[in-house]
């Protein structure tokens, strides 16, 4: 199989598991982008997501890095992975038509992956910084494997 069939085989066991989450679908996540030790994620800017003031609700944006962090974990070492610790900076209002995280691994061991995530509003097809987080990305053992 080529790389690139490979990669889209790849997106698309990734965009299964995307799917399979209730609170992914909710919020109208898309996985745009998954191999290669990173990941990207879009997630389509509603009056729902918003907060008080106009903007996106730090939560979703939190929501957001932290998905495309564990994702990019996942592209280094494997799918049974979860988030160990993370931490984000808003660095200002998110407003536009979608956010997009994307998320690359600093460094990956045998069990953990340091990732790292930059959060973009998006409108009118102009992209600005709106948050930068980083984050340990932890492989799990399932129960048959303890």
């Amino acid at each position: 199989m080529s790389g690139t069939a490979t990669e889209s085989k790849l997106l698309a066991l990734a965009q299964e598991v995307l799917a399979s989450q209730p609170f992914s679908v909710l919020l109208g996540a898309e996985l745009l982008r998954f191999g290669e030790c990173g990941a990207e994620l879009r997630i389509p800017i509603r009056a729902e997501l918003k907060q008080q003031h106009g903007f996106v609700h730090g939560g979703v944006i939190s929501y957001a890095a932290d998905n495309a962090l564990t994702y990019a974990g996942a592209s280094a070492l494997g799918p049974a992975v979860v988030t160990a610790e993370f931490k984000i900076n808003y660095l200002r209002p998110a407003t536009g038509d979608f956010i997009l995280a994307r998320a690359t691994v600093i460094h990956a061991g045998a069990s953990q992956a340091v990732c790292r995530c930059e959060v973009f509003a998006s409108s009118g097809g102009r992209q600005s910084l709106c948050a930068t987080a980083q984050g340990t990305i932890a492989r799990i053992s399932r129960p048959s494997e303890s």
